[in-house]
């Protein structure tokens, strides 16, 4: 062997002596850990068995008073579902939610009711109890506050009907007194028409016409008569009909479609004339042309119409 072999065998020596040295130590430190561990595993089991120890000696001590404890909650769970079932009744938007409390607190009662729950697991249904009810005041708050709110919307909503039927009267009232108002201006404005002159006409050789009280020789029915002067008019263009009436109460009318509408309906007329009315008197004259008819002997009714109502009337004889 050269001296080169030598010192990697030496070397190789060297390295396997530190390997074993390392897992050595690692194993002594394991077996320190996993001892320390177990120690740790033993007190903890001890501790345990002794906690259960007192937890079975609490159990036994508070076993006189677990029946009271069991028939206090029992009262709780049944009184708070009472209460949600007074709540529902009040509100039906929320129960959703309050359905749920109510099955947590009947699954709760029937774990009570069975009586096979010690005293640390009556303490813990004590305590959710508790918190349970604290879910439960806040409904309470909650629907107390929208009932408070709907009697205050129905006390608004009856002082704005009040209201509203004061106004509702206030304004028929003064929908009565406008439209008495618009009566008197309608009467107020209304004209008058006098100085009456109705005559039948005949016509000359001349071709000019002349009264006549001859049904016969009539072939245009003239009345003259003046408009009132009336400063509540409203001024403007005007149209006045004229209705001569027969002695058979008949209509005289060029056309059947001549029809005034007035205050009595709807009224036919012979003829008509506009004027521009500017709230002074007036005098004019309405013709009515025969056109080839013959008149009847008698009396003849005269009337005059402007702005739908009546304005005067007048008469004539034809013999």
């Amino acid at each position: 062997m050269s001296e080169i072999e030598e010192k990697v065998q030496k070397n190789n020596n060297g390295a396997f002596v530190a390997i074993i040295i390392i897992l050595l130590l690692g194993l002594g430190a394991m077996a320190y850990l996993w001892s320390s561990k177990n120690s740790d595993l033993n007190q903890c089991k001890t501790d345990n068995a002794m906690l259960n120890s007192d937890m079975d000696g609490m159990n036994e001590m508070m076993s006189g008073y677990i029946g009271g404890m069991s028939n206090d909650l029992k009262t709780d769970f049944k009184e708070m579902l009472s209460t949600y079932d007074a709540l529902l009744e009040k509100d039906k938007s929320k129960a959703d939610s309050i359905n749920k409390q109510k099955e947590v607190i009947a699954e709760l009662l029937e774990k009570v009711e069975r009586g096979n729950m010690n005293a640390r697991q009556l303490f813990a249904a004590r305590k959710e109890i508790e918190t349970m009810k604290q879910i439960m005041r806040g409904y309470i708050v909650q629907i107390d506050s929208l009932n408070t709110l709907n009697y205050k919307l129905t006390s608004d909503l009856e002082t704005t009907s009040t209201a509203l039927s004061k106004t509702e009267g206030e304004r028929d009232q003064y929908k009565t007194e406008a439209e008495m108002n618009a009566e008197q201006v309608k009467k107020g404005s209304k004209l008058q028409a006098y100085n009456f002159s109705s005559v039948g006409l005949k016509m000359k050789l001349n071709n000019t016409t002349e009264e006549t009280n001859r049904a016969r020789n009539t072939v245009q029915i003239k009345s003259s008569f003046t408009l009132s002067e009336n400063p509540i008019t409203p001024p403007g263009k005007k149209t006045v009909y004229l209705q001569i009436v027969s002695p058979e109460g008949k209509t005289l009318q060029s056309s059947s479609s001549n029809i005034v509408t007035t205050d009595a309906g709807g009224v036919p007329y012979s003829d008509k004339k506009e004027v521009d009315y500017q709230n002074e008197r007036i005098d004019m004259a309405i013709y009515y042309k025969l056109n080839g008819e013959e008149l009847s002997k008698g009396n003849y009714k005269v009337k005059i119409y402007c702005q739908g109502q009546l304005i005067g009337s007048d008469s004539f004889t034809l013999k």
